[in-house]
C-alpha cells in the first residue's frame, strides 16, 4: 500500500486518478479468517494495515471486535448476530458472499469496506470463513477508473494508443485505427513504427522510445507520417504522449492521445500561402513600374520574384514579325532576354543571365502557351528540353540546374502580346499550385502595363530625341579663325529629352556667332520651340544685328510661339579686330580661359530669359586675346541634385582651367569630370579656341 493510502488518513485523491504501480498497490486487500466460534484466527499484514490491529492484539478474539458498536440495524455485534456473525454465516451458507459494511479502525474512526466472503475447509476437516476486505471509496474509485477507461477506448473519436517497453501495439482503439486504415486487432504485437511511417530519419522512434524510458510527456507533438492502410495519403498527426507504469522495476510503455490534424494543418498552409501571395503582390504593387525604362522595369519584376517565390525567373520581350498578324503555332518565335536572377547552380545563373536572344521552335512550351493565352506549368525533364531549347548544351545545362518545374506566363498589355516571364522552382520547393499560376499571371499582368508604359514612353522619348537631333545643326562652320568642338548629351532613359539647343553661325567679313540656349520643359514640345528658337536666331544673326537686339526679337517669337521660358547665350566675334560682343537671356554665363590657364566669368550681360518681356537687353564688348577658349553651356553641366549652381560653376571653372590639350579632349575631360553616371538632363557644351586674334589696340 502507498503511503497515502493509510487507512484513517483523509483522502484528497479525485474519482479518477492515475497511479503508478499494480492494481493490489492502488487497492489495499486485507485478509483475515473466522473459525466457527466467530474469532479470528487468521490474520494477515494487509489485514493489519486496514483495521490497525497487530495480529498479536487481534489473534483468538471476537471478529466482532472490527465492526462499529452499534450497527444500522440496531443489533449489538458484541452479544448478538452483528456483521460479523453474518459474514460467517452467509459465507458457510452460500459459498461465496459480497457486501459493504462499516468497519471499525483501531483508532475508532468508522469508513465502509467491501466484503468477499467463502468458506475453506481445513486438513483436519473443521471449516474456516476467508474474508477479502478493501476499502470501499478505494475500490469505488478503481472501479469508475476501469468504467471510464473502458467507454474511452470504445467511444472516444480521438485516436488512443498503448504501446509496451519494446513500443509494440498493446491496445488501439476504433478511432485510431480507422486513422491508419487498419483493424484494431491487426496492430496488436506490432512496431509502431510499421503502421506510423515517417520519413524524419528515425527522429518519430527516438521520441518514442524516450518517452517510455521515463521522459517528459510531449503534448501536441506534430508528426507527418503515411501508413500502410492509406500509402498515398500523406497524414499529420498530434501526439500527446505519457509514460505508462507496468509491474513495478519493469520498464515503462507509452500511453498516447492522437489527432488527425491534416486538414487543418492544410488549411494553415494554405492560409499561410495566401497571405504570402498577397504580401508578394504588395511589394510587386510597390516595387515594379518605378521608372519608365524598359529593362528597368523587367528587373524590378524577377527581383520581386527571386527567391520569395521562386528559384529562377527570366523576362523575355517578343520580336514579333509584324505585330498586326495572329500568332502562328508552325512557326519559330523570337524573344530578346531583357531580365534575369535566379539562386542556382553557377552555370545555370550564366547560362540564365547570359542569353541577349532565343529562339522557340514550333511546338514549344512557349508556343503552347501562346496557344492558350493563359500561364502554364511544365515540367523540367527531356521533353520540355527536347521541345522548347534548340541548343543541346543550354538543355543540358537546365536539366542539370535543380530545376523541376517552370510556370511560364504571358505578358499582355491592351491587348498587345509584350513578352513572357518564366518562374523555375527545384526540388526543395512545393509544386506550382493553381493558386501559384494565377499569383504568375497576376505578376506577369501588371509587369506586364508597366512594361508597356515604358514601352510607349521610349517610343515617344525616341520621337522627340530624334527631333531635337535633327533640328540641331549637323555640320558647324567656325571659319579660320575658330576651332570648335561640341557635344549634347541627353538626359538618361529615365528623363525626356530636353529643349537645349546650340550653334555656331558664319556671318560676312569672317565674324561668327556662337549661340547656345535651353527651352524650358521636356518631350517633343521642348525639341519643337527648341528648333524654332535655333532658326530664328540663325536667320536673326545673319543680319548683324546688335546680340541685345536679337535676344528682344527671339523674345518676342518666344512670346508669339507661346514658349513660356527659355535662356539664351549670344557670343558675336570678330577676328579683325578680336572684340567679342556678349549678351544674355537669363543663361549661365559665358567663361573664358586665357593662355595662362586663368579662367573668367563674363556675367555682365546677364538679363531675363525669353518670353518674359517688357525687361531690355544689353550687349557688353571684351577682347579675346589669341588661344583664349571659351566655353559655352547649359545648365545641365553644372546643376545636379544635391549640387546648386554656384557650386556646379565653381567645378566648371576648375576644370577648364586645368584642362589642355586639344578642345576634343577638353571636352571629354570636361563631361566626364562634371555629369554624373545618368544624368537627369540635357547637356550642351561648346568650346572655341581663338586662332591668330588681332592684339588690343593699345599693345
Amino acid at each position: 500500500m502507498l503511503p497515502s493510502d493509510q487507512p484513517g488518513e483523509a483522502r484528497a485523491h479525485g474519482p479518477i486518478l492515475s497511479e503508478p504501480g499494480s492494481l493490489l498497490e492502488h487497492v489495499a486487500v486485507a485478509v483475515f479468517g473466522m473459525d466457527g466460534e466467530g474469532r479470528v484466527c487468521y490474520w494477515g499484514p494487509g489485514a493489519q494495515g486496514l483495521f490497525g490491529h497487530a495480529a498479536a492484539e487481534i489473534l483468538t478474539r471476537p471478529a466482532a471486535l472490527l465492526f462499529p458498536p452499534a450497527g444500522s440495524d440496531g443489533d449489538d455485534p458484541r452479544s448478538g448476530p452483528g456483521p460479523a456473525a453474518r459474514l460467517a454465516e452467509r459465507g458457510r451458507a452460500l459459498g461465496y458472499w459480497r457486501v459493504r459494511l462499516p468497519v471499525l479502525h483501531r483508532d475508532g474512526s468508522v469508513f465502509d469496506c467491501g466484503f468477499r466472503v467463502f468458506p475453506v475447509t481445513g486438513t483436519a476437516g473443521g471449516s474456516v470463513v476467508m474474508g477479502l476486505a478493501s476499502r470501499s471509496d478505494e475500490l469505488d474509485r478503481v472501479k469508475a477508473n476501469l468504467a471510464f477507461l473502458d467507454a474511452l477506448f470504445e467511444t472516444c473519436p480521438i485516436g488512443l494508443v498503448m504501446l509496451d517497453e519494446d513500443l509494440r501495439y498493446v491496445h488501439v482503439n476504433q478511432a485510431l485505427a480507422d486513422m491508419d486504415g487498419i483493424p484494431a486487432p491487426d496492430h496488436l504485437g506490432r512496431a509502431a513504427t510499421e503502421i506510423m511511417i515517417t520519413s524524419d530519419g528515425g527522429e518519430f522512434a527516438r521520441m518514442l522510445r524516450a518517452v517510455a524510458d521515463g521522459g517528459t510527456p510531449l503534448v501536441d507533438t506534430l508528426v507527418g507520417l503515411r501508413t500502410p492502410g492509406h500509402p498515398d495519403r500523406d497524414q499529420v498527426r498530434s501526439f500527446s504522449l505519457f509514460p505508462l507504469s507496468r509491474a513495478v522495476g519493469t520498464r515503462s510503455g507509452v500511453g498516447g492521445l492522437v489527432v488527425d490534424v491534416t486538414d487543418r494543418e492544410r488549411a494553415l498552409l494554405e492560409a499561410t500561402a495566401a497571405r504570402r501571395r498577397l504580401d508578394l503582390l504588395d511589394r510587386a504593387g510597390a516595387r515594379i513600374g518605378t521608372t519608365l525604362d524598359v529593362d528597368t522595369t523587367a528587373r524590378e519584376l524577377v527581383d520581386v520574384a527571386v527567391p520569395e517565390f521562386c528559384d529562377g525567373s527570366v523576362v523575355e520581350l517578343v520580336e514579333w514579325m509584324d505585330p498586326t498578324e495572329a500568332f502562328d503555332p508552325r512557326l519559330p518565335l523570337f524573344t530578346r532576354r531583357i531580365a534575369a536572377r535566379a539562386t542556382l547552380s553557377r552555370p545555370a545563373v550564366e547560362q540564365l543571365e547570359g542569353l541577349e536572344r532565343v529562339k522557340y521552335p514550333p511546338g514549344s512550351s512557349i508556343h503552347r502557351m501562346f496557344a492558350t493565352g493563359r500561364p502554364i506549368c511544365v515540367p523540367v525533364d527531356e521533353d520540355f528540353t527536347t521541345r522548347t531549347i534548340a541548343h543541346a548544351e543550354r538543355a543540358r545545362v537546365i536539366l542539370d540546374s535543380g530545376l523541376v518545374s517552370i510556370l511560364i506566363a504571358p505578358l499582355v498589355a491592351r491587348g498587345t502580346v509584350q513578352g513572357i516571364a518564366m518562374f523555375g522552382r527545384s526540388a526543395d520547393r512545393p509544386a506550382f499550385t493553381e493558386q501559384d499560376l494565377s499569383l504568375a499571371g497576376e505578376l506577369a499582368s501588371r509587369a506586364a502595363l508597366c512594361l508597356d508604359n515604358a514601352r510607349l514612353y521610349s517610343q515617344v522619348q525616341d520621337i522627340a530625341l530624334t527631333l531635337q537631333r535633327a533640328l540641331l545643326p549637323d555640320a558647324l562652320q567656325p571659319g579660320p579663325h575658330l576651332t570648335v568642338a561640341h557635344r549634347y548629351l541627353p538626359g538618361s532613359r529615365v528623363t525626356e529629352v530636353g529643349g537645349d539647343w546650340y550653334d555656331v553661325i558664319g556671318l560676312p567679313g569672317d565674324r561668327v556667332a556662337l549661340v547656345v540656349g535651353d527651352v524650358m520643359g521636356h518631350g517633343v514640345p521642348a525639341a519643337a520651340s527648341m528648333g524654332r528658337l535655333r532658326i530664328t536666331a540663325e536667320a536673326l544673326a545673319r543680319h548683324g544685328p546688335e546680340p541685345h537686339d536679337l535676344l528682344t526679337e527671339l523674345d518676342l517669337c518666344a512670346r508669339e510661339s507661346g514658349i513660356e521660358l527659355a535662356t539664351c547665350l549670344y557670343v558675336a566675334y570678330d577676328p579683325h579686330t578680336g572684340d567679342a560682343r556678349i549678351s544674355a537671356a537669363g543663361h549661365p554665363p559665358l567663361l573664358v580661359r586665357h593662355p595662362d590657364g586663368t579662367v573668367d566669368t563674363l556675367a555682365d550681360a546677364m538679363g531675363v530669359p525669353l518670353g518674359v518681356g517688357g525687361v531690355p537687353f544689353r550687349t557688353m564688348r571684351t577682347h579675346l586675346p589669341d588661344g583664349a577658349v571659351l566655353a559655352l553651356y547649359t545648365d545641365g553641366l553644372i546643376e545636379a541634385r544635391g549640387r546648386d549652381i554656384d557650386t556646379g560653376l565653381a567645378a566648371l571653372r576648375a576644370e577648364l582651367g586645368r584642362s589642355e590639350g586639344s578642345l576634343e579632349e577638353m571636352a571629354d575631360r570636361i563631361l566626364a569630370a562634371m555629369l554624373p553616371a545618368a544624368p537627369t538632363d540635357d547637356t550642351v557644351l561648346v568650346l572655341a579656341r581663338i586662332h591668330g586674334a588681332t592684339p588690343p589696340p593699345n599693345s
